[in-house]
């Protein structure tokens, strides 16, 4: 029973920490976990995030075509249907961002600490093939940070449609507001195909960068 509140108490200490980041690596390195395993973490689950986001902006995109192609059934429901999905983008997309930064933060602490730790050498041999791999791993980490960007860099434009449509929808809830917004499918269509586009890369970018982390 001791144990156990030791480990509650530790872990509570750590969430406590996470708010001051170099504090937090520094007691998070001290049980063997180092700033390139939480890097690998935290890819993960922006990659895991960016998965989920890119499902509920196509599960979004089916809610709304089924909406303007009504042709019989409950509206309301449908509308429902259609917010309640846009609610999760919402979530989807805050939380995106937050992982997001969260990888640029522990990344940027790895590369500082890994170029001081370059002077500590005294064998030249080492420091070179030292420099060379944190040449290649920020150079990978680079491709990741500007697909993750650009993926988060269409969230909010698409969002911001959406949004509109559904707000716009809350108060015209009929046949020829919806008929209204059918011209609007197309343009719709394409904004969340190339949201999706990005959102695969950027997931495919993380697959690689975290593939060099532990090879």
């Amino acid at each position: 029973m001791f144990r156990i509140l030791q480990f509650f108490l530790f872990f509570l200490l750590l969430t406590v920490l996470a708010g001051c980041s170099s504090a937090y690596y520094n007691a998070m390195e001290k049980v063997g976990i180092h700033k390139r395993d939480i890097l690998a973490d935290r890819v993960e689950k922006a990659r895991d995030s960016q998965q989920e986001t890119k499902e509920e902006f196509a599960s979004a995109l089916e809610r709304f075509t089924a909406l303007v192609n009504f042709d019989g059934g409950d509206l309301e429901e449908k509308y429902q249907e259609l917010n309640a999905v846009f609610e999760d983008c919402e979530a989807q997309a805050e939380e995106v961002s937050e992982r997001i930064e969260a990888v640029e933060n522990v990344a940027e602490a790895l590369f500082d600490e890994w170029e001081e730790e370059l002077e500590q050498y005294s064998n030249a041999n080492l420091r070179r093939s030292s420099a060379q791999q944190l040449k290649e791993t920020r150079s990978h980490y680079q491709q990741l940070e500007r697909a993750m960007k650009r993926a988060e860099g269409k969230i909010d434009p698409v969002l911001n449609v959406l949004r509109d449509h559904v707000l716009f929808l809350k108060h015209n809830l009929n046949a020829r507001a919806i008929a209204a917004l059918q011209s609007e499918l197309v343009t719709i269509e394409a904004d969340v195909a190339r949201l999706i586009r990005e959102m695969e890369e950027s997931i495919k970018q993380a697959d690689a960068f975290i593939s060099t982390l532990k090879s």
